[in-house]
């Protein structure tokens, strides 16, 4: 589970004024997937990159369960957030003259898991992401769309309980995006998965309830069905 409480992040932007994300609270729990959308700068990246403790809250609080139901404060045990998330971010974050078999293996290491267990992950990942024709291809050599499917691969090479997803079906051709759908479905039944995405028909799609970001607010979305007419109106309000 992950659940965002109070959240605030007050900091200077590239123009230099400040900018916040302020009054933000949210639960992502086992068995759902939560999608997360927005105009650029509306603070969505914010909020995800304290969910992966890559910076802490000003103020408010960031809290991920494990399947145990055990909770860690993210601000106060932030190795915790490498543990217990796996992220896939909108760019991929892959070392490019690193062969794909490689550079799972290391992505393993970093999780510390054992060589045995580290072969069993990356052997039934390589099969479901259909990796088997480029496992041995240096990435820079990839193609956008291979990339991002050893982005999603690393993310789950620790078989985390939660996963957040930043544009996962970037790069990805109709057909890989219907099957990674469906195996974003499957996941969702053991594991709390927040998606944060452009693409509001991918909301429709994949999740049991969806959040707008604006302006550094949070807006729930009352029906999925009519989310497109639901965002036109807040940030058109908004402008």
């Amino acid at each position: 589970m992950i659940e965002v409480q109070d959240f605030c992040k007050e900091y200077k932007s590239h123009s230099k004024n400040t900018f916040r994300v302020q009054d933000i609270s949210f639960i992502v729990e086992k068995g759902g997937i939560i999608g997360l959308v927005g105009p650029n700068g509306s603070g969505k990246s914010t909020i995800i990159k304290a969910i992966c403790g890559f910076h802490y809250p000003t103020s408010g609080s960031i809290y991920i369960s494990d399947n145990d139901n055990n909770r860690y404060d993210i601000s106060q045990t932030p190795e915790k957030a490498m543990e217990l998330c796996g992220y896939v971010p909108e760019i991929t974050k892959l070392v490019p003259d690193m062969k794909v078999i490689d550079f799972l293996n290391y992505a393993a290491k970093c999780h510390n898991l054992s060589y045995e267990t580290a072969q069993s992950r990356i052997q039934k990942l390589c099969e479901d992401f259909e990796m088997s024709e480029f496992i041995n291809n240096l990435i820079k050599n990839l193609s956008k769309g291979q990339q991002q499917r050893v982005s999603f691969a690393q993310s789950l090479i620790h078989d985390p309980a939660n996963l957040v997803l930043d544009e996962p079906i970037n790069g990805l051709d109709p057909s890989q995006i219907i099957t990674l759908r469906k195996y974003i479905n499957e996941l969702s039944k053991t594991k709390s998965i927040l998606i944060s995405t452009h693409i509001l028909s991918e909301v429709n799609n994949l999740c049991k309830n969806a959040f707008i970001m604006n302006k550094g607010r949070l807006y729930n979305v009352k029906n999925l069905a009519n989310i497109e007419q639901e965002f036109l109106n807040l940030t058109e309000k908004e402008l």
